[in-house]
């Protein structure tokens, strides 16, 4: 019964992925690139009749999964995913092996943004387009649209969407979890229109607005330019971009507190409160130390407010190579590769509220030591946290350093340098996009051997998933009944 459930979830999810290789196919019409549309139209055919197949005959069977097979399908359904999303990629012949063609498919749907491409100028539209709508489906979570679109047949989607969702406290902001998924795409949405607008009305045409629209609420980075959003030159292009990856590193839930005018659920939260003093210091603080770069306090802002967000919210994107900036400042910027965006965001990364949580902890630790018989405990959201929420945070970023740290021991068995293996790994880990060095905003992966880059769509998958939906598998207490 697990099995067939399991078959049902993955070709319902199958089905999802390919009804949106519609909106390739429709830019590869629009731009005459005919050569390409086999490349959209065999997978997405194969897709339904697939999922007609599967579902049709099995309709009327209910199965309720434990855990365990929660996090096996969500697991699996994030490499079924990627698979076919590097379809396209390769039967399009854009990318030069099927690993380097799933590398990007797996870079994409986990928002890391990484890619292995030089010419990304040279790509069809289509296939650009592609690239950055594997960024939207993955930001908001593949599982929670389909929990949004389908029921999932008497499968319980909140436990699906607990093994998805990023940060240590998940939750439903409404009664029911399909109606939660509902408002949290439909916000998402919105906002991806809205900035679509803003785009093209700066100067963008229709279609890079579209697609730098997915890849900003995305968090992911994916641009149809080779230089990125600096390829446009264009102070309009630049600032609607920094507001939108701000608002994309914001815990989503927050705007449906907004819309149902909750604003005492908005003025209490704490990690919103921390993420906007963490943004406004380091915005401050590189801006400052770019002044000797541009020559001017705004020109510098301009600058250093978009690459802050863009590395903060761990979208990626670049208007300049901040590896010709001065040390402090790339310091600085290194920073951000450890701390990430808000729960409940697209944004990858530790999360502001973890670095919160341990913040909180150190504080009444140092307090036990002057008043040994005093009672301390956390407050979030102006109420007191669960206990056993420090030691949630604790053991997620110990496993978080051990995996940044293996990867930087796979990076230099594929002959990186010690700095480009480091950043790198923190890049793939935390789904951020750009590292330093060889992996710099600049350069691409694709030089990498083949072992390396299998590694790092592992250490992309379970960061984006949490790590713990990927690395549970390794524990044996997990194979134990």
């Amino acid at each position: 019964m697990f099995i067939i459930t399991f078959i049902k979830i993955t070709s319902i999810l199958l089905a999802i992925v390919g009804a949106t290789f519609l909106i390739p196919i429709a830019v590869a019409i629009a731009c005459g690139e005919m050569a390409v549309l086999p490349a959209f139209i065999i997978p997405m055919v194969a897709s339904f009749i697939l999922g007609l197949a599967i579902n049709i005959p099995t309709r009327k069977i209910k199965y309720n999964m434990s855990t365990r097979q929660t996090f096996l399908i969500v697991a699996m359904v994030w490499v079924v995913a990627s698979f076919m999303g590097s379809l396209p990629l390769y039967f399009s012949g854009t990318f030069p092996s099927y690993l380097d063609a799933f590398f990007e498919s797996v870079s994409g749907f986990t928002t890391t943004g990484s890619t292995i491409l030089s010419n990304i100028d040279d790509l069809p539209r289509s296939i650009n387009m592609w690239r950055c709508i594997t960024h939207w489906l993955g930001g908001m979570g593949i599982v929670t649209l389909t929990v949004a679109l389908l029921p999932l047949l008497g499968v319980g989607g909140f436990q699906l969407i607990k093994a998805e969702t990023t940060g240590p406290e998940k939750g439903k902001v409404t009664a029911r979890i399909t109606t939660t998924a509902k408002a949290l795409w439909t916000i998402y949405a919105v906002l991806t229109l809205l900035e679509t607008i803003a785009l093209h009305l700066a100067g963008m045409d229709f279609i890079d607005a579209l697609a730098h629209g997915f890849s900003t609420l995305g968090t992911g980075g994916f641009s149809t330019k080779g230089a990125s959003v600096g390829a446009y030159n264009s102070v309009a292009i630049d600032v609607i971009i920094t507001v939108f990856m701000f608002l994309a590193g914001i815990n989503f839930s927050l705007y449906f507190y907004l819309i149902n005018r909750d604003f005492k659920e908005i003025k209490d939260n704490t990690e919103f409160k921390a993420y906007l003093g963490l943004v406004a210091f380091f915005t401050i603080a590189v801006s400052i130390s770019l002044i000797s770069v541009y020559g001017s306090f705004f020109k510098a802002l301009r600058y250093g407010a978009f690459q802050v967000l863009s590395l903060i919210s761990t979208t990626g994107f670049a208007t300049a190579d901040f590896m010709t900036w001065p040390a402090t400042t790339q310091f600085l910027l290194f920073i951000l590769f450890f701390i990430g965006g808000s729960s409940g965001s697209t944004s990858g990364g530790v999360k502001v509220v973890r670095w919160v949580i341990l913040g909180k902890q150190v504080n009444n630790e140092t307090k036990k030591m002057l008043h040994p018989h005093g009672v301390f405990s956390i407050r979030l959201n102006n109420k007191v946290g669960r206990k056993d929420i420090v030691f949630n945070v604790a053991a997620f970023i110990s496993i978080y350093l051990m995996l940044v740290l293996i990867t930087t021991f796979v990076g230099c068995l594929g002959n990186l340098d010690l700095h480009s293996a480091f950043t790198g790994a923190l890049s793939m880990v935390g789904n951020v996009g750009p590292g330093y060095g060889l992996l710099g905003p600049s350069e691409n992966f694709g030089f990498l051997p083949a072992f390396v880059k299998l590694w790092y769509c592992f250490a992309m998958l379970a960061g984006r998933l949490e790590l713990y939906t990927m690395i549970i598998f390794f524990m044996p207490s997990y194979w134990k009944k």
